[in-house]
């Protein structure tokens, strides 16, 4: 076995992927190890050597590269395995190891489909706060994604937000916005640690009072909000700790009011929520519409 160690970045993995396709080092026989202590494997291997670089070049599609970078931010055992096992074969000739009707391609399409799933999984349930810390962000966030996709997919707030200065922090890695430029820490400050998880600000009470009153236990389908709001984000959201007490009023009964249980209280007049099993009698559209 060959031992193939970089600095844990995809530039990193693609520079000793290089020296190991030029020494003809197929993919079986690495064990790849990172200096932010990921390994492929738990079996130790030879350092790789000082490579004698082939005198052709090794050329595989552009494409190819950009599935690479991509996939490389899935977090699992044998990430950098893999990749090299795609680009050992695709640079041989074998380009069906791109395709997912390929075993190979088929776990490498399945990583990128989760990663581009994390990455609206940012976009969608991260929540800036303001930061009131003298020289600090004008807004900071906490996120814990289930893979690498921080930097990639953090240009989407310095589109939206023009010339105010944020923050994100994760357990791994860090992004930090100060209007103009982006910079990424792989490995996270503490202090901005310390900032992105600061207590929330008063606005927060308003937020959760919009949230409750506009919550409609009538259209609650639990299975159907938990895959679209998985519950590993509902602990770093300001609604989270409403989320389960809401569906519990829904459960409950609240659900025959179809609207949440404080505005359902109110003096007013009341309309009556029609079940979908309710037949419109017939010469009719609906209550109270026209024909």
């Amino acid at each position: 076995m060959v031992s193939a160690r970089f600095d844990g970045s995809f530039a990193g993995w693609r520079q000793a992927a290089r020296e190991l396709l030029q020494q003809g080092v197929t993919a079986d026989q690495v064990t790849w190890y990172s200096h932010d202590g990921d390994t492929d494997l738990f079996a130790a291997g030879t350092p790789c050597a000082t490579p004698h670089l082939a005198t052709t070049a090794i050329r595989v599609p552009r494409q190819l590269l950009n599935l690479l970078e991509s996939a490389a931010r899935y977090r699992c055992a044998d990430r950098w395995s893999l990749l090299y096992r795609v680009l050992w074969r695709v640079s041989h000739g074998d380009r069906s190891a791109m395709l997912a009707g390929d075993a190979d391609g088929s776990e490498l399409h399945k990583r990128l489909k989760a990663v581009r799933r994390e990455a609206h999984h940012l976009h969608a349930f991260l929540r800036f706060q303001p930061c009131h810390v003298e020289n600090g962000p004008d807004f900071v966030a906490w996120h814990e994604p289930a893979h690498d996709i921080l930097h990639s997919a953090s240009g989407h707030f310095a589109e939206r937000m023009g010339q105010h200065s944020w923050l994100i922090a994760t357990p791994q890695d860090g992004v930090y916005w100060d209007g103009q430029r982006l910079q990424h820490q792989q490995h996270c400050p503490q202090e901005w640690q310390q900032l992105a998880q600061a207590p929330g600000d008063e606005g927060q009470q308003l937020w959760l009072a919009y949230y409750g009153s506009t919550f409609n236990p009538a259209r609650l389908n639990r299975s159907v909000l938990e895959n679209n709001m998985p519950v590993r984000f509902w602990k770093n959201l300001p609604e989270g700790p409403l989320i389960p007490q809401l569906m519990s009023q829904a459960r409950a009964g609240a659900q025959r009011d179809g609207q949440a249980q404080a505005v359902a209280q109110r003096s007013g007049k009341i309309i009556r929520y029609r079940n979908d099993s309710e037949q419109t009698p017939s010469g009719s559209v609906g209550p109270g519409l026209p024909r």
